[in-house]
């Protein structure tokens, strides 16, 4: 009974079930009665589960006739078994009863070894067990150790948690023995167990702080639909309700603040600006870069870029504090953002007014006046205007439909020279046709890489996104729109790939 006790007490300290602890001992006992009567020998060891009382038998496997004898203590020949038992049938076993093992010091030892691993290896599949499952919640624990700024943690007695030093706010300084919050970001199984990461600074840290304040975010009446944190310093929070006659900014505050102050308290100090959200993109970067007035939105939705418009004495508080301002709001809303003054944003339109009269000047043999009309109806390039309809131009004030008529005409006919003066140009550079009909370039762009030595798909293929950005110059292409046109080039290797092993897969064996 002694064994059961120190089974069971084992089992309740490590929060493990007694069944493994008591396997561990019978495997420690097995260990060690082959480590007294031989390495080859198969010696089990059962311990009753009401009485503790510990068998030893040792096992010896009966062959079949004419079998190999691998091993000659655990197995039997036939005539073998026949004179030990009569019965005994090929593939059964002859049992010998062995007597209580006598434990030495260093059988002992071994045995506590064998049962003290198997205990820690039940103990981490627990805590994995436990644990994966829980990525994404805040726990609470007490510091055991300090060491180069990392800090375990131990979460309730449970586990040993890590808090590395980036994942803490800046100007925190962890003791031994301090209580912490923290969020669990990641849980990996490794060798020496589990892994469990915690984090002070992972954005949504803040928002299950906010959902253990706001009982209206726990119910699900408030949504947190977007956080962005620069930890220690600020952070932007952008909140809906499902219920129209609850604010989700005043819940989040709280009475006098009370709610969102417990939060910043935990964040030590960090100053947290609660936004509205809205589906309206041009509305929601307007609340998102508060506390700046925002005179106007320009939005890109192609590119996900939008040009915000302030007065020229609130640029530097729209930016914010080395660019922090700006930054969070596009974390938060998903575009990038830039800020000009409405000074620099005149100047820009004036600019881009004078770019595209020329254009459409020499392009169309068109008057300035109706260069401008064109450019202040939104029109950017001649493949925009060639794609518009007659009625749609005809809507233009001043425009009658011949002149509509005679604008969509010059347009595509000057679209039809340029390009067959491009293809002549690609026949003169030598481009092949496959390289040609790459999805993700504009004819120009195609001219652009032939002048810098770009002749076949493959040659496209080849290159890295940065070189293909470089080649055609700044401005002319996103690294993300790159890799795409890359991959576009590149998808006749893996398409080959495909069929070669297909190929290889229906050849007879």
């Amino acid at each position: 009974m002694e064994l059961l006790q120190v089974a069971d007490n084992v089992a309740r300290e490590k929060n493990i079930d007694r069944e493994i602890v008591i396997g561990a001992m019978e495997e420690a006992i097995q260990k060690a009665g082959r480590s007294k009567y031989g390495h080859d020998h198969d010696i089990r060891a059962h311990i009753d589960r009401r009485s503790g009382v510990i068998e030893l038998k040792r096992y010896r496997q009966v062959m079949e006739d004419g079998a190999l004898i691998e091993n000659e203590v655990a197995q039997l020949t036939a005539a073998q078994a026949k004179k030990i038992s009569a019965t005994a049938k090929p593939g059964e076993f002859i049992i010998d009863d062995l007597p209580p093992l006598d434990f030495g010091r260093i059988a002992a030892q071994t045995a506590k070894q064998v049962i003290m691993q198997k205990v820690r290896e039940a103990e981490r599949s627990r805590q994995y067990g436990e644990f994966k499952d829980k990525v994404g919640e805040i726990v609470n624990g007490v510091i055991k150790r300090v060491e180069y700024g990392n800090a375990t943690i131990d979460i309730q007695g449970r586990a040993e948690a890590l808090l590395r030093r980036d994942e803490t706010l800046p100007r925190e300084h962890l003791k031994n023995g301090d209580r912490v919050r923290a969020i669990i970001y990641e849980v990996r199984e490794e060798q020496r167990g589990p892994q469990i990461f915690l984090s002070r600074t992972h954005p949504e840290f803040m928002a299950k702080l906010f959902m253990q304040e706001v009982p209206e975010i726990y119910d699900g009446i408030i949504t947190i639909k977007a956080v962005a944190r620069d930890p220690g310093s600020r952070a932007k929070i952008a909140v809906v309700s499902r219920d129209s006659s609850i604010d989700p900014v005043g819940a989040c505050v709280g009475m006098r603040g009370s709610r969102v102050q417990a939060v910043v308290g935990e964040l030590q100090g960090e100053k947290i600006d609660i936004v509205p959200w809205t589906d309206d993109i041009g509305s929601f970067v307007v609340s998102a870069l508060q506390p700046a007035t925002v005179v106007k939105v320009v939005l890109d939705e192609d590119k996900k870029r939008m040009d915000v418009v302030v007065p020229d004495e609130q640029l530097s508080l729209a930016i914010g504090r080395r660019g922090q301002n700006v930054r969070l709001a596009s974390i938060l809303t998903g575009w990038d953002i830039d800020i000009l003054t409405e000074a620099e944003e005149s100047a820009r339109r004036a600019e881009e007014l004078k770019t595209r009269s020329a254009l459409f000047i020499e392009a169309l043999d068109v008057d300035d006046v109706i260069a401008h009309l064109l450019v202040a109806e939104g029109f950017a390039t001649v493949e925009e205007l060639a794609d518009t309809s007659v009625d749609e131009l005809n809507r233009i004030q001043g425009f009658e439909e011949e002149i509509s008529n005679e604008l969509v005409t010059r347009a595509q006919t000057f679209l039809a020279a340029k390009k067959k003066e491009l293809e002549q140009k690609q026949k003169e550079l030598g481009m092949k046709d496959d390289l040609v009909s790459i999805e993700g370039l504009s004819p120009a762009q195609l001219i652009k890489i032939g002048e810098a030595g770009i002749k076949t798909r493959d040659d496209l293929a080849d290159l890295a996104a940065d070189e293909l950005v470089e080649m055609l110059g700044a401005g002319q292409i996103t690294e993300k729109d790159a890799n795409v046109v890359i991959m576009n080039a590149r998808a006749h290797w893996f398409a080959d790939e495909q069929a070669a092993t297909t190929q290889t897969e229906e050849q007879p064996a």
